[in-house]
């Protein structure tokens, strides 16, 4: 079994190009002994009406 700390942590990703703030997000999952840096997909954007960087913010 597991002990201590959860490995895996929920994220959210937000648009980068959109000037609306908190408008595009996504919640997915990282592991954080893999990827301890901000996590960055490129997701779409229903209102760029593209396909746009996707970084993290906190909570």
């Amino acid at each position: 079994m597991a002990k201590g700390k959860d490995v895996r942590v929920t994220v959210i990703l937000e648009c980068t190009n959109c000037a609306r703030v908190g408008i595009s997000r996504y919640i997915t999952q990282k592991n954080q002994h893999n990827m301890p840096s901000q996590l960055e997909l490129r997701k779409f954007c229903p209102f760029c009406y593209k396909y746009t960087i996707h970084g993290e913010i906190k909570k």
